[in-house]
């Protein structure tokens, strides 16, 4: 019981944690953005191991859950990983692992379809700073 306590009490804490993000708004269209954080990515040598378009699959599924609001004009999640990043966090606290792998996002609102968000979530604690530092970097690098 015990256990079933304490995972409680991190799934009910995982939404607080999850407002943790730092973002970039750019005056760019989301394609040409998601162009430039793969290409960011890509550059630092990086593999995308997967690509979610969440944008689109709740475009898709709006009617089918009974919604008729359209969120974003688009949005894309980019994970990844870097075996020197992750190394270094995983060597610091083996529970980092939780982390991996990281996620970069970017989207655009209906309102504003010129204007795109890109961002990550900020990892706690010391021990991430490394994961912390290498997302800055990509988004900066995506963004200037």
């Amino acid at each position: 019981m015990r256990n079933l306590v304490a995972t409680t009490i991190l799934l009910l804490a995982s939404p607080l944690a999850a407002q943790n993000i730092m973002s970039v708004t750019v005056p760019e269209t989301v394609d040409d953005m998601e162009f430039a954080v793969e290409s960011a990515i890509l550059d630092m040598g990086l593999t995308i191991d997967f690509v979610s378009y969440t944008g689109d699959m709740l475009s898709r599924t709006m009617a089918d859950v009974g919604s008729d609001v359209e969120l974003y004009s688009g949005a894309t999640l980019y994970n990844f990983c870097s075996a020197i990043v992750s190394r270094q966090v995983l060597e610091a606290d083996p529970t980092n692992i939780a982390y991996c792998p990281y996620t970069i996002f970017v989207y655009s609102l209906p309102d504003t379809p010129n204007e795109t968000i890109v961002g990550h979530q900020i990892y706690p604690g010391a021990s991430m700073q490394p994961a912390n530092d290498l997302l800055d970097a990509i988004v900066e690098s995506a963004t200037q």
